[in-house]
């Protein structure tokens, strides 16, 4: 075998080899039995943006069985030809490597690689410095994303752009793909990342589903500019609707998605939803708005909108503003077209204009703030059914200063200024100053601190309350004393070394009574009584009202820990004790309290595929249960989980709920969702208003193929107390390309089920 490696050729070079050409004048016969070629896999690979001038400079090996021609001007190469340059290589029967137009021409078995692309046909010409050439009755094998396919013929238009004629496209493996698509016409610009085709016809099975024009898709997954697959669906009054969303990336950090959507009982309506973040010499920023419109409902003969947006943006080092601003046309708008249980259930519409600034220990707020009531369809007829409308703060200023360790203390100092505003109930301004000092003793094995609180209030009131009295003033100080301990021992859990401790905690309250019925309840209520509210000085939640407090806390916390610090498990117990019973009270809470109801809660994770949450509420006087909660996931595997929930509030509701993800054989997996309210009380609880009722309710199908997801399946839930919305959904996702169907089923199952998995993860889509 003759070789040889081709550089740029000198003057004095080219004299040499026309010498060694003359001297060759007959086909020089191989010496040496040729060295294996390397498989495609060994071939290196370069990043796609590879330079036309990097490759010009480097060497040219080549090698064949036979070598004649000048090699000034042009090599013939016969039998077991090998040409490399930088990233291309080329094998052929025979091959034509023209020295002046630095072109290669090859017939009969060619195979080339290409920046870490091969392609074998028939036929191939490719000049080495432009990287343009074809190359006939191809199949080709792209690096970017494992797709493949066959075509008449590959005109290469550079070094990242491919033109396929009359071919077809895959990700799937094997030489009889599941699904393809066939083109007259299909660029790949791996540069640009994208694949356009001409009129196309999208198989499956050999069975041609979908013929469109045009279309175009990103090559790697990743997000691009275009129309996305269209979904087609049923409202929540069980209509057909068609959507069809169009994609813009602007940039890497910004891009907009406009969707129209034909909605076959009300008309058509128009969305968009449009993302950014990024940074400014001033500071960051990002956002979100959606909008969506639909102009002369042929339901309602009304025009119907919903918009959404919130942005945050820095201004200067610890200075920002920011807004969060939602609204609809109507109350009956999440009723007539929210697709989850979340979007029915949002009735309570803020819209908030903020800014902040702060420092080192201080910080600043200023916000202007309402809400948009939506009320419940049925809450015409049923008044139990009625959704509250919040005090507006027009506007709102909070500041907050504090430190820790100065000599020993901690210090806070907390102040507020309100303008409430409220249609029906009275108005007024509101000032609050509540500071607050401590001295916490912290050593190995316990901790011991003494508190002090000062709260002062003022209100000036539009019109006098039923005393008569326009202006309040309130004045009031707490003393508290929080204590605990912390005892660890060496023991096992599930035949694993663990530390047990066990953490007895004791915090005392004293706050003197006030009575403060002829104070307003702006924003304040009783707050939720957990773990965390029974070490809190106030039992209500905002400083309208301040608890009077004679009362002890008495709680004990049992934790495992595994060497590397992460918690296993843990328990907790705690109840309140009243020695005198609080006089301060909201309109309807309960009186006679000497002790508060029992806490019990334990959570943690049992083994690696077991976690569990529960909590008990006992009512100790009443002795009976007032609430308790029990959640469990399963989840011995990806793809494989199980979760079960049971939530319980006396005379409130009692609901399970039952969800799972699992595989029913080798491809085949199950979805599902059960949530089923047991019974349910209407406001003050005298009696049960619903049993037996189904909240929400979803099963689902899923097949896992090689390079393609089909998924299916039905979902029910409430919108409204007395409405419902039911929707059957199936989905083909073809891995790399797109996802077809009726409604979203894979957004459907990662919201109803906790611990869901994606079949085919590997598929990046925007």
């Amino acid at each position: 075998m003759s070789w040889f490696t081709a550089h740029p050729f000198p003057p004095r070079q080219v004299l040499a080899l026309y010498a060694l050409a003359a001297a060759a004048s007959a086909p020089v016969h191989a010496q040496s039995v040729p060295p294996a070629p390397q498989p495609a896999a060994s071939v290196p690979t370069a990043p796609v943006a590879a330079s036309a001038a990097s490759e010009q400079d480097l060497p040219i090996t080549i090698s064949a069985e036979e070598i004649s021609g000048r090699p000034d001007r042009q090599l013939n190469l016969e039998r077991e030809v090998e040409l490399t340059r930088g990233q291309t290589r080329l094998r052929a029967d025979s091959a034509c490597y023209m020295r002046v137009e630095d072109e290669v021409t090859a017939t009969g078995n060619v195979q080339m690689w290409r920046f870490g692309d091969r392609y074998k046909g028939d036929e191939l010409q490719l000049n080495l410095e432009t990287g343009k050439g074809y190359v006939l009755h191809p199949e080709y094998r792209l690096q970017l994303n494992n797709a493949q396919g066959r075509a008449a013929r590959i005109d290469f238009l550079g070094e990242n752009v491919a033109l396929v004629r009359d071919g077809t496209y895959s990700t799937c493996e094997g030489p009889d793909p599941d699904w393809y698509l066939k083109s007259s016409t299909l660029r790949l610009d791996s540069g640009r990342d994208v694949g356009l085709a001409g009129k196309t016809v999208i198989y499956f099975k050999d069975v041609p589903i979908v013929g469109t024009p045009a279309l175009s898709f990103s090559l790697s997954g990743a997000r691009r500019s275009g129309w996305l697959a269209p979904t087609v669906g049923f409202g929540s009054k069980g209509k057909a609707e068609v959507t069809v969303p169009y994609y813009f990336n602007i940039a890497p950090n910004r891009d907009l998605t406009v969707y129209p959507r034909m909605m076959f009982d009300r008309g058509l309506q128009l969305g968009a939803t449009g993302r950014y973040l990024g940074v400014t010499e001033r500071g960051g920023y990002q956002g979100e708005t959606h909008l969506e419109g639909l102009y002369n409902d042929r339901e309602t003969g009304e025009n119907r909108w919903r918009v959404d947006s919130i942005h945050t943006q820095g201004l200067a080092p610890g200075w920002s503003y920011g807004w969060n601003l939602h609204g609809a046309s109507d109350d009956e708008y999440p009723s007539d077209f929210s697709r989850t249980v979340a979007v029915s259930a949002e009735r309570q519409l803020l819209r908030e204009v903020r800014t902040d600034y702060s420092g080192r220990y201080w910080s600043l707020t200023a916000r202007a703030q309402n809400y948009q009531v939506l009320q419940d369809p049925a809450a015409a007829t049923d008044p139990r059914l009625a959704v509250p409308r919040p005090y507006d703060r027009l506007p709102q200023v909070n500041f907050h200063a504090g430190r820790y360790d100065v000599a020993g203390f901690d210090w806070a100092l907390d102040a507020e200024a309100v303008r409430f505003w409220h249609p029906d109930f009275v108005r007024g301004n509101r000032a609050v100053v509540v500071g607050q000092v401590s001295y916490p003793w912290v050593r190995p094995g316990y901790f011991i601190t003494p508190k002090l609180i000062a709260h002062a209030s003022k209100y000036d009131l539009d019109r006098a309350n039923y005393t008569g009295e326009r202006k309040l003033s309130r004045h009031l100080n707490t003393f508290s004393l929080d204590s605990g301990m912390v005892f660890e021992r060496d023991t096992t859990l599930f035949g694993r070394a663990i530390t047990q401790t066990l953490e007895p905690r004791l915090f005392y309250v004293r706050t003197p009574y006030k009575n403060q019925d002829a104070f307003p309840l702006f924003d304040t209520g009783r707050a939720g009584f957990n773990y965390a509210q029974l070490f809190s000085e106030n039992r209500f939640v905002g400083p309208d009202r301040v608890s009077d407090a004679n009362q002890l806390t008495a709680a004990l916390v049992s934790r495992y820990i595994e060497p590397d610090g992460a918690e296993r498990l843990r328990m907790a117990f705690g109840q309140r004790i009243y020695f005198e019973e609080p006089r301060v009270r909201l309109p309807g809470e309960p009186l006679h309290q000497s002790r508060s109801d029992v806490l019990l809660a334990a959570s943690g994770r049992i083994s690696e595929t077991w976690s569990f949450d529960s909590g008990v509420q006992y009512d100790a006087a009443g002795s009976s249960l007032y609430s308790s909660n029990l959640s469990m996931q399963w989840q011995p595997a990806r793809m494989k989980v199980v979760n079960a929930e049971y939530r319980y509030q006396r005379d409130g509701f009692r609901n399970v709920d039952f969800s799972a993800q699992w595989p029913l054989t080798a491809r085949w997996y199950g979805v599902g969702r059960v949530s089923y309210a047991l019974r349910s009380y209407g406001v003050g609880g005298a009696s049960p208003v619903g049993k037996g009722k189904l909240l929400e309710s979803l099963i689902g199908l899923e097949y896992k193929a090689d390079c393609w997801v089909f998924r299916m399946g039905g979902q029910r839930f409430v919108t409204a107390a007395q409405t419902t919305s039911t929707s059957a959904f199936f989905q083909l996702e073809l891995n790399g390309l797109s996802r077809l169907g009726l409604g979203n089923a894979l957004e459907t199952f990662s919201k109803s089920v906790p611990g869901y998995t994606q079949l085919n993860t590997n598929v990046g889509r925007p």
